[in-house]
C-alpha cells in the first residue's frame, strides 16, 4: 500500500528523537512511518523538517513538497483539517492524541462527517470519552521506541526520583509535597526534575510570567536536593530512567498519553503516579507501580521506593517485562490490519 501522514506542528523529523528532546507525540509520530516501511508499505511524511530526507524507508517531504496525486491510506495528525491534504484517498486516519471535547466544532464535526476516517487513539482513557461522545476508534497499542527497551536499570547512589512533567501538569503540586514531606522522610534523596523551560531559568533566561513564581520555587528548592536539568534525546533520557530510583508522574486529566510514563516503564524503572488522564492504564498498580489516591500515599509510596531497593528492583523488573514487546514494528502491524 501506498500510505501518507500528515502533520502540521513544530519542526522535526526521523532523526530528531535521537538528538535532542521532543514531545511524546512528535515521537510517535516520527516512529510510525520507519515500521510500516518495514512491512513492505510504501510510506510519504510531510510535515514541517527542514528538507526532505529517507528515514528507515520511508520517504520525508517538507510541507509544501510536491503531494501524490493519490494515497491509498492517509493518516492525519492531529489535526481533522488535514484529512483533506490529499484528495483522492482510498481510506482516511485522523490520528488524535487529545480528549474528545477538542473535537466538539461544528466545523470539525462536519470535516468528519464527511471523510468518516478511522480515528486512531492513543489510550483507553480517550476511547472511554469518544464512546461517551458517539464517536467511534481505534485504539493503537502502546508502543516504546527502541532506546527505551535496551539496557539494565544502574540505579545511582543517593537514590533520586526522576520528574518528567510539564511544568503546568502538577508540578507545583509535587515539589510542595517533595520539600514539606518526601524528603525529610528520606534526607538524603534527590528529585530530578527534567525540563527545558526549568534549565532555561536555571541559566538565568526568560521565561513565560505564568511560570515564572513556579521557576523561582524550583530554584530555590535545591537545598532541597532537586538537581534541574534539560531533557535529551532518547539514548541519553534511556540512561536517566536507568539511574532513577522512582519516576514521580503527576499526571494530568487532559493528557492521553503519558508516553514518558511508557518510556521509564520500559527501562525498568517503577513509578509513583495520580490516577489522572492514561497514566494508570501505563503501569500495573502495585505491581510495575503504585497508583496513589490521596497526597499521603503518593509520599509514603515514593519513601518506600526510594528506600527499599530490593522493592524497586522487583518492580523494575516487572515494568520491562510488561514493555519487552511494546514496539513500533507491533503498533504498525495492528494499524495494518485496520486499513487493508
Amino acid at each position: 500500500m501506498h500510505i501518507t501522514l500528515v502533520d502540521d506542528s513544530i519542526p522535526f523529523d526521523g532523526y530528531s528523537a535521537a538528538s535532542r528532546a521532543l514531545g511524546g507525540a512528535e515521537k510517535a509520530f516520527a516512529s510510525l512511518p520507519g515500521a510500516l516501511a518495514r512491512r513492505g508499505h510504501t510510506v510519504q511524511v510531510f510535515n514541517r523538517c527542514r528538507w526532505g530526507m529517507y528515514v528507515e524507508g520511508a520517504q520525508w517531504e517538507t510541507f509544501e513538497g510536491k503531494k501524490p496525486l493519490r494515497t491509498d491510506v492517509l493518516i492525519a495528525f492531529r489535526k481533522p483539517s488535514l484529512l483533506e491534504f490529499i484528495r483522492q484517498a482510498g481510506k482516511r486516519v485522523l490520528w488524535f492524541t487529545g480528549p474528545g471535547r477538542l473535537l466538539e466544532r461544528d466545523a470539525t464535526r462536519e470535516t468528519l462527517a464527511t471523510h468518516k476516517p478511522l480515528i486512531l487513539l492513543t489510550a483507553e482513557a480517550q476511547a472511554r470519552d469518544f464512546k461517551a461522545r458517539g464517536l467511534t476508534a481505534g485504539l493503537l497499542p502502546a508502543a516504546v521506541r527502541s532506546d527505551f527497551l535496551t539496557g539494565e536499570p544502574r540505579p545511582a547512589s543517593p537514590p533520586h526520583a526522576i520528574v518528567t512533567t510539564h511544568p503546568a501538569h502538577g508540578l507545583d503540586w509535587l515539589l510542595g509535597l517533595w520539600t514539606g514531606r518526601i524528603r525529610p522522610l528520606v534526607p538524603d534523596a534527590e528529585l530530578h526534575i527534567h525540563s527545558t523551560t526549568l534549565a532555561k531559568a536555571a541559566d538565568g533566561g526568560e521565561v513565560e510570567a505564568e511560570l515564572r513564581p513556579l521557576a523561582d520555587k524550583a530554584l530555590a528548592a535545591r537545598e532541597h536536593g532537586v538537581v534541574i536539568s534539560r531533557p535529551q534525546g532518547d539514548y541519553l533520557m534511556a540512561g536517566a530512567y536507568q539511574e532513577a530510583t522512582v519516576h514521580l508522574f503527576p499526571g494530568h486529566a487532559d493528557d492521553m498519553g503519558a508516553f514518558t510514563l511508557m518510556e521509564s516503564q520500559a527501562t525498568g524503572c517503577p513509578a509513583v503516579i495520580r490516577p489522572l488522564g492514561a497514566a494508570p492504564e501505563r503501569v500495573t498498580d502495585g505491581v510495575t507501580a503504585y497508583v496513589a489516591p490521596d497526597d499521603d500515599a503518593f509520599v509514603n509510596l515514593t519513601a518506600l521506593l526510594l528506600k527499599d531497593a530490593t522493592l524497586r528492583r522487583s518492580m523494575g523488573a516487572e515494568a520491562a517485562a510488561r514493555y519487552a514487546t511494546s514496539t513500533w514494528d507491533a503498533a504498525a502491524a495492528t494499524l495494518e490490519g485496520w486499513i487493508k
